[in-house]
């Protein structure tokens, strides 16, 4: 019987670092670079999670995205600048799933995520693009 890590709660940010070069890499206009961090900057995440099955809801003031995937399955989602993708998660370790992101069409520098429960309940998100990585820490409201 494996236990895996329980992500599922209410998460508020605590820091962030790097968001906007994250953008800029990836090619996003100072303008919607500038609207994209002001609304990023206070998300609320909403994680629910059975088994290995999580659903991860991320509201700004700008818009909610929601998605849901199984670790170990690949699924559709979007990359930070918006662009559809097909990921594919697995745990790395017993507490951390990577992501690695294929865009659907054209091309870009390389994305991923990774999420981590850390030992005094933090969540670390970090999102990269190329060799840009972006780091996001969350706390349990």
């Amino acid at each position: 019987q494996v236990l895996f890590t329980d992500f599922s709660g209410k998460w508020k940010m605590k820091s962030s670092e790097n968001f906007e070069e994250l953008l800029k890499a990836l090619g996003v206009n100072i303008l919607l670079r500038k609207i994209a961090v002001t609304a990023a900057s206070s998300p609320a995440v909403e994680i629910t999670q059975q088994g290995e099955s999580l659903s991860i809801k991320t509201s700004t003031s700008v818009r909610t995205t929601h998605v849901s995937f199984t670790v170990g399955q690949s699924f559709n989602e979007t990359t930070v600048d918006g662009r559809p993708c097909t990921s594919f998660p697995k745990w790395e370790t017993d507490s951390k799933i990577s992501c690695e992101q294929t865009l659907q069409k054209g091309d870009g520098p390389k994305t991923a995520w990774t999420r981590e429960l850390t030992n005094d309940g933090e969540l670390i998100l970090t999102m990269t693009a190329g060799d840009v990585v972006c780091t996001r820490v969350y706390e349990r409201e």
